[in-house]
This record gives structure tokens, sequence and C-alpha cells, in this order.
């Protein structure tokens, strides 16, 4: 009998509670997994434009 007056008194808490802490383990282990970062090498563009005339005139 103690153990479903728990339940019916702290339902709320127990539900919320567990739910919370594994959409946040969800979310670390979505983190940390690996092939969902991106590498360096692919943020960099492959075209850099050239300098605006302005940054050209201030060089010289």
């Amino acid at each position: 009998m103690a153990l479903r007056r728990f339940w019916s008194n702290y339902r709320v808490l127990i539900v919320m509670g567990t739910s919370l802490g594994l959409i946040h383990w969800g979310w670390y282990s979505l983190k940390g997994n690996p092939l969902l970062h991106r590498h360096r090498e692919e943020d960099t563009p492959e075209y850099v434009s050239p300098p605006l005339p302005a940054a050209a005139a201030k060089s010289k």
C-alpha cells in the first residue's frame, strides 16, 4: 500500500524527473557523437574573395 500511495502522491514528480533525465542524457549522447560533428577542413571555403578596394588603399 505504501508504494501505491507514494505513486499517487508523487506521480508528476516521478514522470517529469525521469523524462527530464532521459532528455538530457539523449542530448549529451547526441552532442558526443563524432558522426554529427563537422570537421574544420570542411568549413573553410574553396574560394577566398579578393580584398575590398578600401582595404587595399589603406595598406599602401
